[in-house]
């Protein structure tokens, strides 16, 4: 078996004898080790401390030994979960899934062996068939502050509830928030949905694995596996039935994990490639249900499908403004008059203004003046944050980057450089591949009413940006 069957099959395993799928954490653990990875890597792909990663480890070689009836630990795992797969699943096909057939639903009721069910709402009548409101929020972070956000809040309210957006966007750069937004999303208005759904990307499933995991949620929560005429229209995406036949917030994070690193935005990983079909049908087939799209960069579906009259929308998020102090205040900085200066110079993003604030914290004791006094833009350990969107850029899209943050003002596409040795047609696809992943700032002069002839658009780049181009690129690329 590959690491994907292995997770796969580790998680099923879990799955049906404890209700509860493997969090983010524990699937990357799991699939660091199939890699022969050790647990200081792990755990700086993770962000974390190798401490916290021993320790989840720990309990998940314990949970998987609870579960399997052997003994597992880091160096046997594939081979117990390989030994189990004929000799142990197999006695759930009846159940919630079967391993290698196309059967997703067997019986819908729960294995007795299901300690924590999915979430039950309230009950509605489909006809004549009872349905009960589920929610399936594991994945979920919990929400917490949500700093300046009603606004976008509104909007995304309005497009959901009231403008039966189907396919929704919320997209922008790392830090900025996504996540803490669709989360109060969720909260506001998952009372609207007989399904809400919320699954991570960031280990890269396969759409038919993915489908076949959300699918499990829809028979757990008693929904029936749809006629095969009611597919008709579907191209084989079985997912499409159910979002057809439901009302569901369905909810997928980490979506720049399916698409290529080293490419232009919105190319897919090899193999991958069924997710824009998925994307493209749930926009354009008629239903009552909305699936939100969180990524670092806009997906080329929603690029090429949104409108205002259409029933496809995108938010990009950008920084907070002045009710970002408050993640100064909490982070107890003094000198709250350079508070503006701070969140201007780090764009208002909350991840990166949290993770400066403690480094002041640290290094100067909350004294704002004295970071302040070194030319150069402190980075921290935001560098190795920005390594993770900037490591998917493709060559022409770094070189584009080094050049912008060589430049002391916004510059035009009036004229191509000719040290980037590019065509206008090649530069200008670089800067709208640059502009999905929000990593460069478009400045217009001159658009109002009355001199909208004579507007001209310039592009720069944030400070922070700039300066972790000029850290990791000593020498221009574009020589």
């Amino acid at each position: 078996m590959d690491v994907q069957e292995v997770l796969k099959l580790a998680d099923d395993l879990v799955f049906i004898n404890t209700g509860k799928h493997l969090d983010n954490l524990q699937e990357v653990i799991l699939r660091g080790t199939l890699q022969g990875l050790k647990y200081s890597k792990i755990a700086d792909e993770s962000h974390c401390t190798e401490g916290h990663v021993k320790d989840i480890a720990s309990e998940l070689w314990k949970l998987l030994s609870e579960v399997s009836g052997e003994e597992v630990n880091k160096s046997n795992i594939r081979v117990t979960l390989e030994r189990l797969k004929f000799s142990h699943l197999r006695n759930f096909n009846k159940d919630i899934v079967q391993i290698d057939e196309i059967n997703f639903c067997g019986d819908s009721s729960p294995s007795p062996k299901v300690t924590n069910p999915p979430t039950e709402k309230v009950t509605l009548n489909k006809g004549n068939t009872k349905l009960k409101v589920c929610e399936y929020l594991d994945e979920m972070p919990k929400s917490g502050v949500l700093f300046d956000r009603t606004t976008s809040l509104t909007t995304l309210k309005q497009w959901i509830l009231h403008e039966n957006t189907r396919l929704l966007a919320i997209h922008g750069i790392v830090g900025i928030g996504k996540t803490a937004i669709a989360a109060q999303l969720v909260q506001q208005i998952k009372d609207e949905f007989d399904f809400v759904i919320w699954r991570s990307l960031a280990t890269s499933p396969p759409l038919p694995i993915l489908q076949k995991n959300i699918i499990q949620f829809f028979c757990r929560g008693g929904a029936p596996v749809p006629a095969p005429e009611d597919g008709a229209t579907t191209g084989g995406l079985p997912l499409l039935e159910y979002l057809q036949k439901y009302r569901c917030l369905l909810i997928l994070d980490d979506v720049q994990m399916i698409n290529s690193s080293g490419q232009l935005a919105g190319n897919y990983q090899p193999g991958y490639e069924d997710y824009g079909t998925l994307f493209r049908q749930v926009g354009e087939l008629s239903h009552n249900s909305c699936l939100v799209l969180l990524s670092w960069e806009k997906p080329r579906e929603i690029a090429a499908l949104e409108g205002k009259n259409q029933p496809v929308r995108s938010l990009q998020l950008n920084g907070l403004g002045g009710e970002a102090g408050e993640i100064l205040r909490e982070k107890g900085l003094a000198e709250d008059e350079k508070w503006s200066e701070l969140i201007e110079q780090y764009s208002g993003n909350p991840l990166w203004l949290k993770i400066v604030a403690t480094m002041i914290q640290d290094l100067f004791s909350g004294n704002i003046s004295e970071m302040f006094s070194d030319d150069t833009l402190f980075l921290g350990d935001l560098e190795s944050l920005l390594h993770q969107p900037f490591n998917r850029l493709s060559e022409s899209e770094k070189q584009v980057m080094s050049w912008l943050a060589s430049e002391t003002a916004p510059v035009s596409l009036s004229k191509v450089p000719e040290n980037l040795q590019l065509s206008r047609s090649q530069l200008l696809k670089i800067m709208q591949s640059l502009g999905r992943r929000s990593l460069i700032e478009k400045i217009q002069e001159g658009d109002s009413l009355w001199d909208s002839y004579a507007s001209r658009t310039f592009f720069t780049l944030g400070p922070v940006l700039k300066e972790y181009v000029k850290t990791n690129y000593s020498r221009p690329i574009c020589e």
